[in-house]
């Protein structure tokens, strides 16, 4: 049984082998490759595995395609990658990715910072992207700043939602709103979906350690998806004081416990979050990993 209002089942999809360890000091492919194996074992079916972006520019993401090489296709699993452009689109397909992720900007000044493009011209992009994909390999669209930009503060959401049907017109599978630097409340949540719909995905930091409750408030509004990053790894370089992404077990501990299913097995996710540990050789920032799951000191039941 769920309470009231929450969903039966999520996906979640794991984007700490890119989002997560793009903002870290590189590691080899054969490393990623192993968290990789690591979140697969722990029923992660949704995966975003790499980004196909320059290495001069993003060094902690070479060796994109050795990467997808050293994992291979699985069934059942999705593996995603990110692309900012055409010609990363296309090496991704050559590499056999399952689908791809393209971020667009809902913030002009973010959009100049991250990307080196106005939101119209990486609205341009992005279809073309779409149009390179073609009808076999999905595209994720993910709409950065979707909740307030650390440049323009509040961004409205009618303008939020445009945007995502801009997108979408121009051929985008699918949207996923990032709440890029934390400015989320369940209140601008709730604002947003009104007008985008709850058909999104969500993607969360803890910025201002609001990431469970924006989760919580968005599967009682509708939302089924969510992007969450092992160990709770990753942030923004484009924006001072943004923190990592929303933690996987931290997500998973939340939904055993209100009867939500993921088909991820936590204990195992602990283990892949102790492989992220030592590959970047630091702790995760996951409250789950450093205090350990709920069910472990729940007590049993009687009889």
């Amino acid at each position: 049984m769920t309470l009231a209002g929450l969903p039966p089942s999520l996906v979640v999809r794991e984007v700490g082998p890119r989002d997560g360890l793009q903002a870290e000091a590189p590691v080899p492919a054969t490393a990623r490759a192993r968290l990789i194996e690591a979140l697969l074992s722990a029923g992660v079916r949704e995966i975003e595995v790499a980004a196909f972006v320059s290495p001069k520019a993003v060094p902690s993401m070479a060796g994109a395609a050795e990467v997808l090489a050293a994992i291979g296709p699985r069934a059942g699993v999705r593996r995603w990658a990110l692309v900012p452009n055409r010609r990363g689109a296309e090496l991704a397909i050559d590499a056999g990715i399952d689908g791809l992720t393209v971020t667009v900007s809902a913030s002009e000044t973010y959009s100049a910072k991250n990307v080196r493009m106005s939101v119209a011209d990486s609205v341009t992009e992005a279809v073309h992207i779409c149009e390179t994909a073609g009808p076999g390999v999905p595209v994720d669209v993910v709409v950065s700043c979707a909740f307030g930009s650390p440049y323009e503060g509040d961004i409205a959401p009618a303008q939020v939602a445009s945007l995502c049907r801009v997108v979408l017109d121009g051929g985008a599978t699918q949207i996923t709103l990032a709440d890029t630097t934390g400015m989320a409340s369940p209140r601008r949540v709730d604002d947003v979906l009104a007008l985008t719909g709850s058909d999104v995905g969500l993607h969360l930091h803890e910025t201002r350690g609001a990431g469970l409750v924006n989760a919580y408030a968005a599967a009682q509004a509708g939302v089924r998806r969510f992007d969450t990053s092992v160990g709770g790894l990753g942030g923004s370089p484009f924006a001072a004081g943004a923190t990592g992404n929303l933690a996987t077990e931290d997500l998973v501990n939340l939904c055993d416990d209100l009867g939500v299913e993921t088909g991820i097995d936590l204990e195992r996710l602990l283990a892949a979050s102790a492989v992220a540990a030592d590959i970047v050789g630091h702790d995760v920032p996951s409250r789950v990993a450093a205090a350990g799951p709920r069910s472990r000191l729940a007590p049993a039941p009687p009889g």
